[in-house]
């Protein structure tokens, strides 16, 4: 198994990655993680929402939100990215996200879609600053 060309089978074809960037992705990732993790995963897949780890028993709910029932991530703190040829954040599902930020105020909401992005690209790609960070950070600074 060529464990380099692991990279674009799991995110998609990258576009601004160089050489050294199958090394930086093989040296973090995947990460281990715990069972806790899984079933939370497990939990939003299965409900359709994004919400705090459920502890099933609605007296440690409460005892850990105050609430019985686990609440809900505030989804619009968060600028939504796509990349059209991205495996893992398709745009199918950037469209249930953004579904899902329809009621929020439309100032907090900012949408990058980058047609010729994949997964990897915006987070270690060589040109993420430029495509993407500037951006993002230019969002956080409207909202000091």
């Amino acid at each position: 198994m060529n464990c380099y060309g692991l990279l674009p089978s799991v995110t998609g074809e990258n576009y601004c990655l160089n050489s050294s960037a199958d090394d930086i992705f093989l040296k973090y990732e995947p990460q281990l993680t715990s069972t806790k993790t899984m079933a939370h995963l497990a939990q939003m897949v299965r409900d359709g929402v994004l919400t705090k780890y459920d502890y099933v028993r609605p007296d440690v709910n409460v005892a850990r939100y105050g609430q019985a029932d686990p609440p809900a991530y505030n989804m619009s703190a968060i600028p939504a990215c796509s990349g059209g040829r991205d495996s893992l954040s398709d745009p199918a599902d950037v469209g249930l996200l953004l579904d899902d930020l329809r009621g929020h105020a439309g100032d907090r909401l900012t949408v990058q879609y980058l047609q010729q992005f994949a997964h990897a690209d915006f987070v270690i790609g060589v040109c993420a600053k430029d495509f993407v960070y500037n951006d993002v950070i230019s969002f956080f600074h409207r909202f000091r």
